[in-house]
């Protein structure tokens, strides 16, 4: 199958292909744990993701610098009052990329070949990328629009921690790398393009050394064969039993005692 931008993201493709975003519903992030169910379901077409008011914005400004607002807008009405003006969180969307239309070096970086898709190879399944903003021989962007960029994420296991590796954006980075390696021969270093929602937006360049993000490429090659399994149906989806799609399918099958509410803390 030969990826295009109209059928990137269709069911056939992501049958066909694994992504990063696929695998994050496979095996989870640190920020937010995995569904082996809940992700054949969305693979199978039978589960679908509710639109988020945050990441409905993280789109319009993805779609600003794509060049596809106007398609963004026609396909998204909702992000209009009845009078025809933009709701306030699409207004801070506009501010948000005023902001970074504002900085000299994050438009340099996000200036390069627009949505570039590739694929490659890799550990027994065959992956797709989406580049935000590619910079052939040069560098990797990719464009995030977060809560805030400096706040420090707690886990139990792991302590504080930045959104980087709380949302398993090193591991984008170390599959983008990869696969633009294999396409060009040249690992080149990437970065995120982060600006904030904050009431006045943050922004950041930022930079993911080699050394961690062979570390990730590592991670991602032990857990690819068990995804595939999965995919080819071979080994049965395991249920986290907390998930939205876990909570709309539960069938209960006994009465549990009270201290297994909180499961394990």
């Amino acid at each position: 199958m030969i990826l295009t931008a109209e059928n990137y993201f269709s069911k056939e493709a992501d049958r066909e292909y694994l992504s990063v975003s696929q695998y994050k519903n496979f095996m989870g992030t640190i920020g937010r744990p995995a569904c082996e169910a809940e992700a054949m379901a969305k693979l199978n077409g039978e589960w679908e993701m509710k639109k988020t008011t945050a990441l409905m914005v993280g789109s319009y400004v993805d779609a600003h610098f794509e060049g596809t607002l106007s398609l963004f807008q026609a396909q998204n009405p909702e992000i209009f009052t009845k009078q025809g003006a933009l709701k306030a969180e699409y207004r801070k969307a506009e501010e948000i990329i005023n902001r970074i239309e504002r900085d000299d070096l994050f438009m340099k970086f996000m200036g390069g070949e627009k949505q570039v898709i590739m694929t490659a190879d890799m550990f027994g399944s065959p992956w797709k990328i989406k580049i935000d903003s590619y910079l052939p021989g040069k560098a990797i962007v990719d464009l995030k629009v977060m809560r805030e960029l400096h706040k420090a994420e707690y886990t139990k296991d792991y302590g504080y921690m930045n959104f980087i590796e709380y949302w398993g954006y090193d591991l984008q980075a170390a599959v983008y790398q990869e696969v633009v390696y294999q396409n060009t021969g040249e690992r080149l270093p990437f970065f995120v393009a982060a600006a904030s929602k904050e009431e006045e937006t943050d922004i950041e360049l930022i930079w993911i050394p080699d050394d961690h993000l062979r570390e990730k490429l590592i991670e991602v090659e032990n857990n690819t064969p068990k995804i595939v399994a999965l995919k080819n149906g071979e080994v049965e989806p395991i249920r986290c039993g907390l998930c939205d799609y876990c909570k709309h399918t539960k069938v209960l099958m006994r009465p549990i005692h009270f201290t297994e509410l909180l499961g394990e803390v």
